[in-house]
């Protein structure tokens, strides 16, 4: 049985076909177009040419189909940044499988979260990550999914088959593999930044995704000729398919992969292998620009680096060119669909102070107030969207689409922004409850549920604070029990980590306050809660706490 999601009306689709946005063809299709004895991707143990790529793709999908999974069946994948990343995706998609990537940096607590939506029969994991060293998270996980029956980690465990095995194992068949899912049906899920709870599964088809990867391909020029670092976790939609891996792979080029943007160990590579294109995140840019001048010879390869995930200040952008010897292309993508880009012909002014303008002439975005009525081209609004590859709804959440989509099927982004009189776009903030720490979003709500739970606290509220190198840091306003000790910030991160979330959701500073100020309607008053954090961090150090602790 196809996934339920959420379709494009029938007139939609039909326009999207005559447009040719849409040409019915599977993902797997992206790797029929590079030249078989090309490198396609290079990772620190380990190279595959495109042939490579197919072979032991294919390869995995039958070892997954033999051990009873299924067409239309879903899994989890947790890798981090190594080309068997790839392998295991494009396994999946040949299997007619639908996979989720989550994050190497998820934890306990939203790796549950994931299985408890979609109920895997596929697990595919890592030694590396501390949640595979022994059997204790997998049968929690069992417990919690009962059809999960294949767990594959790579690197081995006493408990689990090894990827590694499965892929060079002595083991022919000549059985066909079946046809991927169908290119107008889920083909994997994404993940949501989110602003209440887990981060919500984003249901992608082959239609809508393949097009945005061939769409940002020619908007990028990205050829054969084209070496690209994935430096940024590779299971993010950004260096997925703006134009990211996927898109390198159908233009045929090479992909590098690093395990981190730690700029030495970024510059190390470029010179190795020539990289000319990369993609990063504000926090790492800066970085970057830190380090750039006793290495700049390492960076003679680079011609062009692009910026998203954040938005990137003005006096950074310009520092880019000149500093790190490279052209700028800045991006405004979310994992819902719509992407922005700086065009490479574009004048500076554009390029350094806007985050680009919609890929697709069929892009239709309006900027409205918080009435839903649009404002004046230059008026800050939130950002409304649908088109060809922006999705109509989030996998199995009825009442979160109902607040998210509109009745006219636009979805409404939580980004403020505004618009200038040539359509390009600039980002001045979130409208939704959410931070945004250097390119990784944390729903506020969530952080808060846990908090919750610690039985020294009565009401907490997270907001942001801004930080010059993240963009955004998070600080967590606690109003405790009545008698009790204000507990250290290393305990409450304690905590936390015990409760499965992701290191990067952990606050950033704590602030302890008698009671929270409130809105007319009794919630929260965040708006407050922000002024006042930023007042606090105007002060001089000497007077104030308000200088966000390390973390611990």
């Amino acid at each position: 049985m196809p996934i339920a999601f959420t379709p494009w009306p029938d007139e939609f689709a039909q326009r999207y076909r005559d447009k040719g946005y849409w040409n019915d063809q599977p993902l797997t299709d992206i790797l029929n177009h590079g030249h078989d004895d090309h490198t396609a991707i290079i990772s620190a143990d380990k190279r595959y040419t495109y042939s490579e790529l197919r072979y032991y793709s294919q390869r995995l999908a039958r070892q997954l189909l033999k051990r009873g999974v299924r067409h239309g069946d879903t899994a989890i994948i947790q890798l981090p940044n190594e080309a068997d990343f790839y392998v295991a995706y494009f396994a999946a998609l040949y299997a007619g499988i639908v996979p989720v990537n989550a994050l190497f940096s998820h934890n306990r607590h939203e790796l549950l979260a994931y299985a408890q939506q979609l109920q895997p029969r596929l697990l595919i994991a890592s030694s590396q990550h501390p949640l595979f060293t022994n059997t204790t998270f997998i049968q929690e996980l069992a417990a919690a999914t009962p059809d999960l029956s294949t767990v594959i980690i790579d690197g081995g465990a006493d408990f689990a088959e090894d990827l590694q095995t499965l892929l060079h194992e002595d083991y022919t068949t000549s059985e066909p593999l079946p046809q991927p899912t169908a290119a107008d049906q889920v083909a994997f899920f994404q993940l949501s930044g989110g602003s209440t709870g887990t981060p919500k599964l984003i249901p992608r088809t082959h239609n809508d995704y393949y097009y945005s990867i061939r769409r940002s391909v020619e908007l990028c020029g990205v050829t054969a000729a084209t070496v690209y670092l994935c430096a940024l976790p590779a299971g993010h939609n950004y260096p997925m398919s703006s134009p990211g891996a996927l898109g390198i792979f159908f233009a045929g080029g090479t992909v590098v992969m690093a395990a981190s943007p730690d700029a030495s160990n970024c510059f190390d590579l470029i010179q190795q292998h020539q990289v000319n294109m990369t993609a990063l995140v504000p926090p790492a840019v800066a970085l970057w620009l830190l380090a750039a001048p006793e290495h700049r010879d390492q960076l003679n390869s680079l011609k062009l680096l692009q910026v998203g995930g954040a938005k990137l200040s003005e006096t950074l952008a310009r520092r880019i060119p000149a500093e790190l010897g490279c052209q700028l292309q800045q991006v405004l993508g979310m994992a819902e669909g719509l992407v922005n880009y700086t065009r490479l012909n574009d004048p500076d002014e554009l390029v350094y102070s806007t985050q680009g303008c919609p890929m697709s002439a069929d892009d239709e975005v309006r900027i409205v107030d918080q009435y839903g009525q649009p404002v004046a081209d230059g008026e800050i609004g939130e950002l409304t969207t649908r088109g060809p590859y922006t999705i109509r709804g989030y996998y199995n959440a009825p009442e979160h689409n109902a607040r998210v989509f509109d009745a006219d099927g636009f979805y409404h982004s939580g980004d403020l922004v505004r618009r200038n009189d040539r359509g390009y776009l600039q980002v001045v903030g979130r409208d939704k409850d959410q931070i945004n720490r250097g390119g990784e979003k944390i729903a506020a709500e969530e952080v808060e549920n846990l908090l919750l739970k610690h039985t020294a606290i009565t009401h907490v509220a997270l907001v942001a604070m801004a930080d010059d190198n993240m963009g955004e840091k998070s600080c967590a306003f606690i109003v405790l029990q009545n008698g009790q000790e204000v507990p250290k910030p290393i305990v409450l991160r304690k905590y936390l980590r015990g409760q499965g979330i992701a290191e990067y959701k952990l606050p950033d500073h704590f602030e302890f306050i008698d009671q929270l100020p409130l809105t007319h309607v009794g919630k929260p008053d965040k708006v407050r809660l922000r002024a006042m954090i930023e007042a606090k961090q105007q002060q001089p150090r000497r007077d104030t706490k308000a200088i966000p602790e390390a973390q611990q």
